[in-house]
This record gives C-alpha cells, sequence and structure tokens, in this order.
C-alpha cells in the first residue's frame, strides 16, 4: 500500500475501449470481488481516480478498473461477460492490490 492508502489503479491513458479489464463493481466493495469484462465505453473524463478509472462493459456492467489483462490473456474478444470469473484457480481481489 502506498502513502496515500489506495492501491495502483490504472489511469485513464491506460485504458482502451475494446480492452479486457478486471473491475470492481460498487455492489462488491464490501467483498473485494473482482469482475472480468470488455470496455465498451470510459465513463471518468479526468486522467486519475483513486478508487479506478469507471468503465462500461459491453454488457452493459458498470464498474472501476482494479487491473488490466496481461496482453496473452486478453486476446481476440467479441463481447464482455462482465460476469465474475470464479473458474480461475486465482482471480485477483482487491486486496490483491494493496
Amino acid at each position: 500500500m502506498d502513502d496515500s492508502g489506495f492501491s495502483q489503479v490504472p489511469s485513464r491513458k491506460e485504458i482502451q475501449v475494446g480492452q479486457r479489464v478486471w473491475a470492481i463493481e460498487k455492489r462488491n466493495y464490501g467483498t473485494g470481488d473482482l469482475t472480468e469484462g470488455v470496455v465498451q465505453r470510459i465513463l471518468t473524463r479526468v486522467p486519475f481516480h483513486p478508487r479506478g478509472i469507471k468503465v462500461m462493459f459491453k454488457d452493459g456492467t458498470i464498474a472501476r478498473v482494479q487491473r488490466l489483462t496481461p496482453p496473452d490473456e486478453s486476446g481476440p474478444v467479441s463481447g464482455g461477460s462482465g460476469k465474475m470469473v470464479e473458474e480461475k484457480s486465482n482471480p485477483p481481489t482487491a486486496e490483491d492490490l494493496r
């Protein structure tokens, strides 16, 4: 954790429309559960937000980006699931980023 008390989250310029990302929905702030999805729109207008840049996934889910998907995992995508990814052995949580 840095001195500000916030984890390092990607800035707006690091996030692209069509990119697959890990983000936290407002309903999951307490649990830290992340959702994987494909960015349809970037909603936050400022370059940086301490809780993460707010985006809309292709399925309409709105969440704040916590982590970018590594290039080897992002591959071509046709749409965003916006669902919890539990089939992965160790999905990241917001606590992992602190």
